[in-house]
């Protein structure tokens, strides 16, 4: 931190400077009072000095770094321990890999293997035959099949378009039966008096919010195969199961939700261009809430043009327990009313101690040698209370 060095030292410079004009006194108590007094002033602006370096390493940090929040290893890598193991085990999973074996006068490597195909898929067996001449011996004798090689690849057969006809009979009877014609009524559909079958209309949703497939995509792929589909259609659909299809599945999602002791929350900014009294440019918002059993997690979005609290309000009306969220004041209202916990989220924390970390410049360094020499729990705990320890020294300059 050499540019806080030159802080201290004009803070130095510009005391003395004061000192050399101002008349000392020759009371040595009046001069231990003022050296005291000076002392206490020199220390107050070297830690404004230090504070100001750290908001200048942050935002030149936020201005040329990497936005992301990743860390050198192993130091900020331990809080991704988890998903670095789980991305570990999948790949052991796919490929063994090779092992040696030592056999007398030199070492084999054994070649290492696929993960089978699931048994669950549909065989077809395809069978190489040997042109008839070679099935042959030399002198004309036939060749017995004493076994097979079987060698196995993955397929995929493309998607089949169809139409599928609703044909219903009609019936009628005498002129004079006042019964008069009968036709046999068509199953419920999603989305009536549409070409949209219940295929259609789930291969549509899949592919745009699980698969992250825009519809314009998919127009495309359609166009591809000789179906014209327009992604304005497919709009419309997507709206209609919204808020007319689904919204009894949507009912029974959240009254599962809000039985469960636990909920996680957030919200996210978002644009809609031609909403009732709301320019193009003003934000609105994404309410997301996660819950449920670990097994079975909910999921649910609810969009409101507002933040304010009376949101969460709406959302969690009959909801007690554990709620997650991050540092917004608007779910305090929600909080009091319902008599829930209010848990905080840790990636906001964990930011906070990266924003801590880059702040520091070449100090940080220091740190991060306390971590290296201890366990892998250990480090987590010597890097939190180290940058704690910065920030409690953060508060007390401040």
């Amino acid at each position: 931190m050499g540019v806080q060095y030159r802080f201290d030292c004009r803070i130095i410079v510009a005391m003395t400077d004061g000192i050399r004009d101002t008349a000392l006194p020759n009371d040595i108590e009046a001069l231990k009072v003022l050296i005291a007094v000076r002392d206490a002033t020199i220390e107050r602006l070297t830690r404004h000095a230090e504070l100001l370096q750290e908001q200048l390493n942050l935002a030149i940090a936020r201005r040329y770094s990497a936005r992301s929040e990743k860390g050198p290893s192993p130091q900020m890598g331990l809080f991704d321990e988890a998903e670095a193991e789980a991305e570990r085990e999948a790949l052991a999973a796919e490929e063994v890999p090779e092992v040696e074996s030592v056999v007398a006068g030199h070492i084999r490597k054994a070649r290492g293997y696929r993960k089978p195909l699931p048994a669950a898929l549909p065989r077809v067996d395809i069978i190489h035959e040997l042109p008839e001449e070679a099935r042959l011996t030399p002198d004309g004798q036939p060749l017995v099949v004493i076994g097979e090689e079987v060698s196995e690849q993955l397929d995929i057969v493309p998607a089949t378009i169809r139409v599928l006809r609703h044909v219903r009979l009609k019936y009628g009877v005498r002129k004079d039966d006042a019964s008069g014609v009968k036709i046999a009524p068509l199953p419920p559909q999603p989305l009536p008096k549409t070409l949209a079958s219940p295929g259609l209309l789930a291969h549509i949703v899949v592919s745009k919010y699980q698969d992250a497939l825009p519809l314009y995509r998919q127009e495309q792929i359609l166009t591809r195969i000789g179906v014209d589909l327009p992604r304005a259609t497919m709009a419309r659909w997507m709206v209609a199961l919204g808020t007319e299809t689904a919204q009894p599945l949507v009912n029974l999602l959240r009254d599962q939700l809000l039985a469960y002791g636990y909920i996680s929350m957030d919200e996210t900014p978002t644009q809609v261009l031609k909403e009732p009294g709301k320019a193009a440019t003003s934000q609105s918002y994404l309410w997301v809430q996660r819950g449920g059993p670990p097994e079975a997690p909910i999921i649910l979005f609810d969009y409101d043009p507002s933040r304010s609290q009376e949101v969460p309000l709406r959302l969690l009306a009959g909801f007690t327990g554990i709620l997650q969220t991050d540092g917004y004041a608007g779910y305090c209202a929600a909080v009091r009313a319902q008599g829930l916990i209010h848990a905080g989220c840790l990636a906001h924390a964990r930011r906070r101690f990266d924003e801590v970390i880059k702040s520091q410049g070449k100090h940080r360094k220091k740190g991060l040698k306390w971590s290296l020499r201890s366990g892998p729990h250990r480090r987590v705990l010597i890097w939190v209370l180290h940058s704690a320890r910065i920030l409690v020294g953060r508060q007390v300059s401040e």
